[in-house]
């Protein structure tokens, strides 16, 4: 397969990598953190340069879903957990990125844009502009990770001025969030014809139909989903109880505090402008 599939260079993706590589080189504090980053690029490479990010966007509609269960279900939750406290601050302390991290930390904002968008990225056009075009696979891999880590915002709590989900509410979201991530998989398993025309050689590279392949797609994304991520909801809840940590307990941070602070000191300078400002306009037209 390896010998007959041309190879490309991924200039964003190699860019990527390599930001990622520094990124943690820089950022990353503990032991851990530097590993769980590490981690995330080695997986990130694996998936997306060639030749699985080839078969992936042009080839192969199961690998594809491979593909993408890497980069949402490990990738990103990697990435997340080897950034600090401090880089977590930096990143969301513009006021705009704030309201949005703010807003997609809550579980329902979340699930609903991951299943929309999520969605449009397996459509068959944007899965054709993958196929035809480099720079395009390329911007949709990141879109992906992107993705992946609006997912994983609510779980992982790292939003500073955010309240956190309970143990409980942090399971639950994560055990229906597995469905959110295989919005499509009914859909490839029933269907009776191929639905990408973009995608060929399929028996060449994989030894499958097309529409045999396809329908591996949607029981991959089943089991590549339901599997892990429910293993994961197990383990936050019984690791809660197994410490005799309270339930619905939500831990407050220094950093939430200091963000709170701003967002208070934002909103008295919003309330000033808008009392001066009719004083303004009514001293123009004495």
């Amino acid at each position: 397969m390896v010998a007959t599939l041309p190879f490309h260079w991924h200039a964003l993706i190699v860019v990527a990598i390599v930001g990622g590589i520094a990124s943690v080189v820089r950022l990353s504090r503990t032991r851990r953190q530097r590993a769980q980053g590490a981690a995330a690029v080695v997986a990130f490479a694996a998936v997306t340069l060639w030749p699985v990010g080839d078969v992936a966007a042009s080839v192969s509609l199961s690998v594809a879903t491979l593909q993408r269960l890497v980069l949402m279900l490990l990738v990103a939750p990697l990435l997340m957990l080897a950034a600090p406290t401090s880089t977590w601050v930096a990143v969301t302390r513009p006021a705009i990125v704030d309201a949005v991290a703010r807003r997609l930390a809550r579980p329902a904002p979340a699930m609903a844009l991951v299943t929309v968008v999520g969605t449009v990225t397996l459509s068959v056009p944007i899965v054709n502009w993958g196929a035809q075009s480099l720079w395009a696979r390329d911007v949709i891999v990141i879109g992906v990770v992107v993705l992946g880590v609006v997912l994983w915002l609510p779980a992982l709590g790292l939003v500073p001025g955010v309240r956190r989900l309970s143990e409980v509410a942090r399971a639950a979201y994560v055990f229906v969030s597995a469905l959110v991530v295989t919005s499509l998989s009914l859909v490839w398993i029933f269907a009776r014809h191929p639905l990408y025309r973009s995608l060929h050689f399929q028996h060449h590279f994989v030894h499958l139909s097309a529409l045999t392949d396809q329908q591996v797609a949607g029981f991959v994304a089943k089991l590549g989903a339901y599997l892990p991520m429910w293993a994961v909801a197990f383990v936050i809840f019984s690791r809660a109880e197994h410490r005799g940590v309270e339930l619905e307990t939500s831990p407050l941070h220094w950093a939430d505090v200091e963000r709170e602070l701003l967002r208070a000191e934002r909103q008295r300078r919003r309330t000033t402008r808008t009392a001066r400002a009719p004083r303004s306009r009514g001293g123009a037209t004495w």
